[in-house]
């Protein structure tokens, strides 16, 4: 069974207390570190390198969407599963394209939590229904879609799936270096930096 690294980010300590006291109980996870703002979440990032953030957005000082901008200028960022108690979708669209691998609320059942770490750690991008809304909402502009191919088409609607290249390959029946290619060419055509920002662009244009 794959350890998975946790760094829990909360504002405050009695969720971060009881966040620990379930994962704790799950086999694969660690939990690793707490930060209370985005300012101590990124030294703790550096620090203990975890595999998954649990990241609240609404925090004093440099919030969530802080953290996820600064780790998007940086090279080989954690998995950021965005966990909150906003019930407003707005915040979604940025976060996401700010390289949010996820985005649940805080009321979510514990075994959909860790469901939900897992399926982020696993490379693939997760949305709560209500968060699904909020990212179809028309908050971000939607640029004009370029011309793709329909194999780029095909892979592009796998990977918003959450598919990872050897599932995409097998769909396919192309090798694993062809998809590898589809991905590098299709990214650069729609000015994607990630597989995340691929998936968000592909929902907003109705492919996958």
């Amino acid at each position: 069974m794959t350890e998975i690294r946790l760094l829990l980010v909360d504002d405050h300590p009695v969720v971060r207390r009881g966040l620990r006291g379930y994962l704790e109980l799950e086999p694969d996870f660690t939990v690793v570190g707490e930060a209370g703002d985005g300012e101590e979440a990124l030294r703790a990032i550096e620090e203990h390198h975890p595999d998954v953030v649990l990241l609240d957005l609404k925090m004093p000082g440099l919030d969530g969407q802080g953290v996820l901008e600064r780790l998007g200028a940086t090279g080989g960022a954690p998995r950021v599963l965005v966990l909150t108690s906003a019930t407003d979708a707005e915040r979604v669209p940025n976060a996401i394209t700010a390289g949010a691998a996820g985005f649940v609320y805080k009321d979510i059942d514990p075994d959909a939590l860790a469901s939900a770490i897992r399926t982020v750690h696993a490379g693939q991008l997760l949305l709560s229904p209500v968060a699904m809304r909020g990212l179809m909402s028309g908050n971000i502009s939607a640029p004009s879609a370029p011309s793709l191919t329909p194999r780029e088409s095909q892979v592009l609607g796998l990977i918003a799936k959450g598919q990872t290249n050897r599932q995409i390959a097998r769909a396919l029946g192309v090798s694993e270096k062809t998809v590898k290619t589809h991905v590098t060419n299709l990214l650069r055509r729609i000015g994607a930096a990630d597989r995340t920002q691929a998936a968000l662009w592909a929902v907003r244009h109705g492919i996958g």
